[in-house]
C-alpha cells in the first residue's frame, strides 16, 4: 500500500502502518547517528534533558555529506540502523515513534517497537543524492561539535521510505523472505 504521511505522527498512525507499505513522509524529522545517540542516551540516563522532544518524532539515521553551493544538504543516505540498537529502546520509551535507516534490528529493538507501538522505516541505501532532494530545510540544533553527526531538524517533502517493522512486529526482512 502507498501512503502519504505527515511527521511527526501519533501512535494511532504508527499502528495503521503495515510492513511493506510504501510511505512518502512530509513534515519535520530529525537526523542523529551513533555519537548523537550516545549523548542523548547518556543524558537521559543521568536524568538530564536532551535537545529535542522525542514524543511522536521520527529520527533518520543520517550523517550527510557537506552541502554543495545552492543545496540545503549534501548526500543524505541512511546509515546502518543496528549501530543505534543499544540506545533505541530508551528513546522509544521516551516517545519516539519512528526511525529511518537501513538493515536489520535486534530482537530487543523489535520488542520495543511492538511494546511502544512504533515503526521502523528503511530508506534506500546508495540513493543519498536523490534522497537529499526531498530535504527542503536543514538546521543543526545540537551537538555541532560532532560535525556530520550533529542533530539536525529537517523539513522533508515526499521523502520515500518503506515500513520494514510495524507496530505489531511484522518484519519485511524476515516475514517475506527478504534479506538486507
Amino acid at each position: 500500500m502507498e501512503r502519504h504521511i505527515t511527521a511527526p505522527f501519533d501512535k494511532k498512525l504508527a499502528e495503521e502502518l503495515t510492513a511493506g507499505d510504501y510511505v512518502y513522509i512530509t513534515g519535520t524529522i530529525y537526523s542523529a547517528r551513533d555519537a548523537a545517540h550516545k549523548r542523548m542516551y547518556d543524558s537521559l540516563m543521568k536524568g538530564e534533558e536532551i535537545p529535542m522532544e522525542l514524543k511522536d518524532q521520527v529520527i533518520y539515521y543520517l550523517g550527510p555529506t557537506p552541502a554543495r553551493e545552492g543545496q540545503v544538504i549534501g548526500s543524505a543516505g541512511p546509515t546502518t540502523s543496528s549501530r543505534m540498537d543499544k540506545y533505541t529502546p530508551l528513546l522509544l520509551e521516551k516517545g519516539l515513534n519512528g526511525m529511518i535507516g537501513k538493515g536489520k534490528r535486534s530482537e530487543e529493538v523489535i520488542r520495543s517497537i511492538i511494546s511502544q507501538k512504533a515503526v521502523y522505516f528503511a530508506a534506500v541505501g546508495g540513493a543519498g543524492a536523490l534522497l537529499s532532494k526531498c530535504i527542503k530545510k536543514s538546521e543543526i540544533i545540537a551537538y555541532e561539535d560532532l560535525g556530520t553527526e550533529a542533530i539536525r531538524r529537517m523539513e522533508v517533502e515526499n521523502f520515500p521510505a518503506i515500513v520494514v517493522i510495524d507496530s505489531k512486529g511484522h518484519n519485511l526482512y524476515t516475514d517475506r523472505g527478504c534479506v538486507d
